[in-house]
């Protein structure tokens, strides 16, 4: 506990331009990738169908009664390297006594009514591959982590422990005994023990979506938030922006990214900052959603243009809606900041589909948010696609850096210019008629 104090207090944001970057390989245990994301509701069966239709992710794994599951009904949707996972709770009445047909060990009916009561839908665990889950909840507990479910082995092969992240949010590990995983077709293999393949609708799906690139968390204080993950994952801080960096004259928040050794596993942390003009964004969403939790996730398109036509078709037959697009000086302004790096034809499309782009010294990022996805606005999702920053490995394999093109710093600030802009030619049209 003094440790963690101690972490707290030396605790500094210098902000965007005096941030330097540095890999220390402080990782506490292994970490490979993302391996999920697990949603609580009250109604799995249509979240994840909504889901399944709005993204392009099918729906390839179940968990239900049909299995023999008598506690929740979790249904797994898979785009690439993607997994999305819903769950829900059955009748009390029917799951009596049924504790251990539950393929998630930890679900609790009473608690997952609770979190839905609480949150809306939301994310209740943020699930990472590791070496050994048992390792790395050991590790994880010895340097303040608090505990959430001790280590099982699930089926005899599959690693599975929690630690809390924040808010009501799990940090989730989950490990293989041996790489036949990667492989195989079963779903108890590859993914959970208790999922079998399913064979449901929009099963053809593919919108261009491959892989989690960030999952974003709002929390009311910056410091011992980020000082309790740091202690006990060992990640690093990869940037971060404060209220000058990425704010405005009214609203503005803080803002650090943790990274893992190979910085494919980025997880960013905000906080509101108080006092403002008008409420920052932040701060309504934790009013919302009672407390901190994951405020958006990051999806990688392959190809953000048909991923985004695809989407926009489906926006209003159920679907996601999107943010409003910049006005038209914002894609005016952008052939001079990336017209080296963007053809004539992708800027004009980027315009069509309201994408906006950013750069840094080493890539570029092309971004979209979609408007909240539930009734509350707080949890939404961003489509993206990095650009550059390919590098060879020590094997000669050839992979793409993490947050390549940075996390739309200078969207900000252009976006606000852009708008400014806009503004005075409408000024400018009133005072001529």
């Amino acid at each position: 506990m003094g440790n963690q104090t101690q972490l707290q207090s030396d605790f500094k944001l210098v902000g965007f331009k005096n941030f330097v970057r540095t890999n220390p390989k402080s990782d506490r245990f292994q970490v490979n990738r993302f391996h999920h994301i697990e949603f609580w509701c009250t109604d799995a069966t249509n979240a994840a169908s909504r889901f399944s239709w709005g993204l392009g992710m099918p729906i390839v794994a179940k968990s239900d009664l049909s299995t023999g599951n008598q506690i929740h009904a979790s249904y797994l949707l898979r785009s690439g390297d993607l997994s999305f996972l819903f769950s829900a709770p059955y009748s009390p009445s029917i799951s009596a006594g049924g504790a251990a047909t539950a393929a998630i060990p930890t679900f609790d009916a009473a608690a997952c009514l609770s979190f839905a009561a609480k949150h809306g839908l939301g994310v209740r665990a943020i699930a990472l591959e590791v070496a050994d889950a048992e390792a790395a909840f050991r590790a994880s507990v010895a340097h303040g982590a608090e505990p959430v479910s001790s280590p099982a082995l699930l089926g005899g092969r599959t690693g599975f422990a929690e630690v809390r992240l924040y808010g009501d949010v799990v940090l989730r590990y989950v490990s293989y005994k041996d790489a036949s995983h990667t492989s195989d077709t079963d779903p108890s293999r590859w993914f959970l023990p208790g999922f079998e393949a399913s064979v449901a609708a929009f099963q053809g799906l593919d919108y261009g979506i491959r892989r989690l690139d960030h999952a974003v968390g709002n929390v009311p204080e910056l410091a011992p938030a980020v000082s309790y993950l740091k202690n006990f994952t060992g990640f690093h801080e990869f940037a971060e922006f404060t209220a000058e960096d990425v704010g405005t004259s009214e609203s503005g928040l803080n803002s650090v990214v943790l990274a893992n050794n190979s910085e494919t596993v980025l997880l960013p942390l905000n906080e509101p900052v108080y006092g403002t003009k008008r409420r920052s964004q932040i701060e309504t969403y934790l009013e919302h959603n009672e407390g901190a939790g994951v405020q958006h996730l990051a999806l990688v398109s392959n190809d953000i243009f048909r991923t985004l036509r695809e989407m926009r078709k489906r926006s209003f037959v159920g679907g996601f809606e999107f943010m409003p697009s910049p006005p038209p000086t914002y894609y005016a302004n952008l052939h001079k900041r990336a017209g080296d790096v963007l053809t004539v034809d992708q800027i004009k499309q980027c315009e069509e589909l309201g994408i906006l782009v950013d750069r840094d010294d080493q890539g570029t990022l092309l971004q979209i948010f979609t408007k909240p996805v539930g009734d509350r606005p707080t949890i939404f999702i961003e489509i993206i696609e990095r650009v550059g920053c390919m590098v060879e490995d020590e094997e000669g394999k050839v992979y793409q850096k993490g947050a390549c093109g940075g996390f739309g710093k200078g969207n900000f600030s252009e976006l606000f210019k852009s708008i400014e802009e806009y503004e005075k030619t409408l000024l400018e049209a009133r005072t001529k008629s």
